[in-house]
């Protein structure tokens, strides 16, 4: 086992960045200080299920039910977290606010995409990947209108051919915690003229991402990003966006958005912002500081903490390291999950594996526990 830091519990030698990592290190606040903003029990391994607010978005909320409750409050105090968080998100990701629209779900965005393909469009998926990003594309196949190839993620990239269109994938796979091999993707995409889109929920806010290269990607923010659940981006390049039909057309996405409020004349946003589906209000307030916060850090420290932690766990149950920050192994019976269950430790089952994940508030004793409670 890799000795210990003594000063902040990090594992020395950390795994080196997967290869779809490739946005530059940002300077920003470093992991200590990062940290100082939570408190996290011990044993909270769950963060690729559900996220652990920061000090700032507990007290946006608290200080909001308040108001609410006593009738003071201001509708447009929600519009501007709204703003503050797609600002911030387009800092995490390297895109400008401009090219960012926000929402509730993946699998609304994912709806837009599906039925803005033109009819007889090629889509390329994953087999496994989380169904958000699957099913919108699957049901405009059951309607004739689209033909749906599904490959494993290994295969994505040389499986992609000139009659394909669009090529859809998570960065990092919810059931096993793979990490896609997204330079490849891309280019392979690029030489065969297939647009990209992207789930990204299970990277921002350990991986650092760069949205700018791919055509389009998603994020929901309640994982990785620490934020409540119903608040989600959409990034778009310019050509891409440019195809996409505003389906979910409302007041929010109007030029502008108060002026909105009643047909019949629409006049939409020139941004990304026409894409928009009216926001859950409290759940922005909690969104605004949390992504602040990650988009003032080093990512680049975050994903060597979680990414070190993970494959010391990997070495330890006798897996290969693989740099993500969420581990996977056979459960089929359930035993693994059940031990960890009972040990107090937050993990997850999925697909038939047991899955824990590491952020910016573990440390190697998070890994002791693990290892303890399944007997190794």
């Amino acid at each position: 086992m890799r000795e210990r830091d003594p000063e902040d519990m990090t594992l020395l030698d950390p795994a080196p960045a997967p290869a779809s990592a490739s946005a530059s290190p940002r300077p920003g606040i470093g992991l200590e200080e990062l940290r100082s903003h939570f408190t996290v029990r011990p044993g909270y391994l769950a963060a690729c299920m559900v996220g652990v607010p920061p000090r700032e978005t507990v007290e946006a909320l608290t200080a909001d039910l308040a108001d609410w409750g006593t009738g003071h409050r201001n509708p447009a105090v929600y519009g501007e977290a709204v703003e503050r968080a797609r600002v911030a998100f387009g800092r995490l990701c390297g895109v400008p606010a401009s090219s960012i629209a926000v929402g509730s779900q993946v699998a609304a965005f994912t709806t837009l995409i599906a039925e803005s393909l033109p009819d007889g469009a090629e889509v390329l998926v994953v087999d496994g990947d989380f169904s958000s990003m699957v099913f919108p594309f699957t049901v405009q196949e059951q309607l004739g209108r689209l033909s749906v190839r599904c490959v494993p993620l290994g295969e994505l990239a040389m499986s992609i051919r000139p009659t394909t269109d669009l090529v859809a994938f998570s960065l990092v796979q919810s059931a096993s915690g793979e990490v896609a091999d997204a330079d490849a993707i891309v280019a392979a995409a690029a030489a065969a003229g297939a647009a990209t889109y992207v789930d990204t929920t299970q990277a921002v806010g350990w991986l650092p991402v760069d949205a700018a290269r791919f055509d389009a990607t998603v994020c929901h923010a309640y994982k990785w990003l620490c934020s409540p659940r119903g608040t989600a981006f959409l990034t778009l390049g310019d050509e891409f966006s440019r195809r996409l039909v505003p389906i979910s057309a409302n007041w929010y996405g109007g030029d502008d958005v108060w002026g909105s409020c009643y047909a019949p004349g629409m006049h939409l946003a020139a941004s990304a912002r026409r894409f928009d589906v009216s926001p859950a209000w409290q759940a922005w307030l909690g969104t605004a500081p949390a992504l602040e916060l990650f988009a003032s850090a080093d990512l680049e420290q975050v994903r060597a903490h979680c990414a070190g932690l993970a494959d010391d766990l990997r070495r330890r149950l006798g897996l290969s390291p693989t740099g993500s920050a969420i581990v996977t192994w056979p459960d089929a019976d359930g035993s693994a999950i059940a031990a960890l269950t009972a040990a107090g430790i937050a993990a997850s089952a999925r697909a038939g594996r047991c899955r824990v994940a590491f952020h910016l508030w573990n440390d190697l004793a998070d890994v002791d526990r693990v290892t303890a409670a399944l007997g190794l």
